[in-house]
């Protein structure tokens, strides 16, 4: 399954969330540590939806830049 997520970098770390999965985010001092993190955070969450019964939400979040003048 596929997500999107969304990368904030902050004055000392980054954060990162799935808009498809609220709860499920990750902070690190990096962008490659965030985003491993946010890849394990949604693999731990995925796994604690299912043992509690609790359908897996489709991915339906859709990312794009827009360019302004």
């Amino acid at each position: 399954m596929r997500y999107a997520i969304i990368i904030e970098k902050g004055n000392n770390s980054y954060g990162a969330y799935v808009p498809d999965l609220p709860g499920c985010v990750a902070v690190a001092e990096t962008l490659e540590e965030v985003k491993q993190l946010i890849s394990e955070a949604i693999i731990f969450h995925l796994e604690g939806l299912k043992e509690e019964g609790i359908n897996i939400p489709e991915s339906v979040s859709i990312c794009d830049y827009v360019d302004v003048a």
